[in-house]
């Protein structure tokens, strides 16, 4: 298989074992493939850190590093204890191995709960992939860093480490019953498919280059404008570094290019709190699907013409002249159809519901027409 055929597998294999978690899920290897950093917010027992173990398992060579940080954690079971042979020479130096600097994946529960200078080390570390061991810094190979917390930080000295979650995801219970039922009965997987680290830094490399066409940058610039009439404001770093999230989520969907459906991915991006999720995905929504709209608008339009070209008439001569009213009326309604269609082709967006409610528009006109 090839590399991303196997990241597919990986996939399924993970939609199977983890009911519910499908959008988190691809956010997570979108995450992988953006090297990107994910926030998991919700209570405990919804499989946070399960998923994340899981996804590094399927990582061959993956180092993965996993802690609950508590006001209590010191910095020595997050980044190695100090080693007493560097302090022969004067020097302040850990023994980082096994420890979230020298991890390819790692998942820090209540990641907001350690100390100031727990968490400006972490920052360091996602931000930038550096960590100061003594006098030297060290590049550490982090991929990404799943964060799990209850609530969302409130201090102002905890907003620099949010804002570095670039995909955020509200999690929550079991809701259906048969998928309830369905994880009650699952069994631990039997095998696994991996994908080796060198691998997915050649996907990763594959998904950065893909092109997103300007059409998409105008339209990500009207969902910024869009938003911000909201007051619903994201930084300009995390719209710089959205479009990596689109690059890995049209190379996962195995697209060639971005297009404007992979826009609607931002909606685990663009909200800072929960209960601005609804806007941003309304908002995302218009913006990308907006066209869909106002074609099914349309069709209502040409349904409600139809009853009245095919109502019972006292007589042929005003059935006829009631159907070549509606015939012009379908004419216009189909050259707005066709011009609604070519801006959205231009601009990149999905056009197979819109088709197929033109057909139906079209069918209505030759219907309207057989009954004269």
């Amino acid at each position: 298989m090839t590399p991303i055929e196997t990241l597919a597998r990986v996939r399924d294999e993970l939609e199977q074992a983890f009911v519910e978690r499908s959008e988190v899920i691809e956010g997570a290897l979108v995450a992988l493939l953006a090297r990107a950093h994910v926030l998991l917010v919700g209570p405990p027992g919804t499989a946070k850190s399960m998923l994340a173990d899981e996804l590094c398992r399927r990582i061959e060579g993956g180092v993965y590093f996993q802690w609950l940080l508590t006001k209590f954690t010191t910095p020595e079971e997050i980044f190695g204890a100090v080693s007493l042979k560097a302090l022969e020479a004067d020097e302040y130096r850990r023994v980082t191995t096994g420890k979230l600097p020298e991890a390819h994946i790692a998942f820090l529960d209540e990641v907001f709960k350690a100390n100031s200078s727990i968490l400006n080390a972490i920052l360091t570390i996602v931000n930038e992939r550096f960590f100061h061991n003594g006098r030297s810094v060290e590049h550490v190979p982090l991929v990404t860093l799943f964060g799990a917390t209850n609530e969302l930080p409130e201090e102002d000295e905890l907003a620099a480490l949010y804002d570095r979650f670039l995909l955020r995801f509200v999690l929550g219970y079991v809701q259906e019953d048969f998928r309830f039922l369905r994880m009650l009965e699952a069994q631990p997987a039997t095998q696994r498919t991996t994908l080796p680290l060198a691998a997915l830094a050649e996907l990763q490399n594959a998904a950065a280059s893909l092109p997103i066409p300007p059409a998409v940058l105008r339209r990500l610039a009207d969902l910024r404008r869009e938003l911000g009439r909201k007051q619903i404001v994201a930084s300009d770093r995390r719209y710089r570094q959205a479009l990596a999230v689109l690059r890995a989520r049209a190379f996962l969907a195995g697209r060639s290019a971005v297009e404007e459906e992979d826009l609607l991915f931002l909606e685990h991006a663009l909200w800072r709190d929960p209960g601005e999720r609804a806007e941003v995905r309304a908002t995302l929504r218009a913006l990308v699907r907006g066209h869909e709209d106002e074609v099914q608008e349309l069709l209502f339009q040409s349904r409600e013409l139809r009853d009245y070209a095919l109502r019972e008439w006292e007589t042929r001569e005003m059935r006829s002249r009631a159907v070549l009213e509606v015939q012009t009326k379908l004419r216009h309604i189909l050259e707005r159809v066709d011009a609604i269609l070519h801006s959205a082709r231009e601009g990149g967006r999905p056009l197979d519901r819109a088709l197929e409610i033109r057909g139906e528009i079209a069918a209505i006109e030759q219907e309207t027409l057989r009954s004269v």
